[in-house]
């Protein structure tokens, strides 16, 4: 597995927790238990993502920019889901908030998948890509534990 089929397996598990988020109208509690479940990827999936794909982008100056870009991304959602932590799940403030991550969200995974993983492509070595599959993946399920165990 490369890089790219290990954080779009990822990136498709958000769309899907996300897309249930918005379906759940009505279900607070199964609501909860979907933020909880999207909350423990994001961040299994983010630090994962940066140890295993931005920071071998950044050791070229072509992907600096976007590595940086993607992390501050990383950063802002992170903030998001810890606003949203502190609210009263299912109110219309949460609803509101959750809404904005949501997008946030979609925005930042269709940014990857068009403007940073070509760069990727372009800029890191075929092996490498290659090869960065599998630390992410057990960088990735590893973290995931830790999180579902909190």
């Amino acid at each position: 597995m490369n890089i790219f089929d290990a954080l779009l397996q990822s990136h498709e598990l958000q769309r899907s927790i996300a897309k249930r988020l918005l379906s759940d109208i009505g279900e607070s509690a199964q609501r909860k238990r979907d933020f909880e479940q999207l909350k423990a990827e994001l961040a299994a999936h983010e630090t994962a993502e940066e140890r295993s794909f931005y920071i071998p982008l950044m050791e070229h100056d072509e992907g600096v920019e976007g590595a940086r870009h993607g992390i501050a991304e990383h950063h802002e959602m992170d903030e998001m889901v810890e606003c949203i932590d502190k609210m009263e799940p299912g109110s219309a403030e949460w609803l509101q908030q959750l809404g904005q991550l949501l997008h946030k969200l979609e925005h930042h995974l269709n940014e990857e998948e068009e403007k940073w993983f070509p760069l990727a492509r372009r800029v890191l070595p075929k092996q490498e890509l290659k090869d960065l599959g599998e630390p992410y993946q057990s960088e990735h399920d590893r973290l995931k534990a830790k999180e579902t165990q909190l």
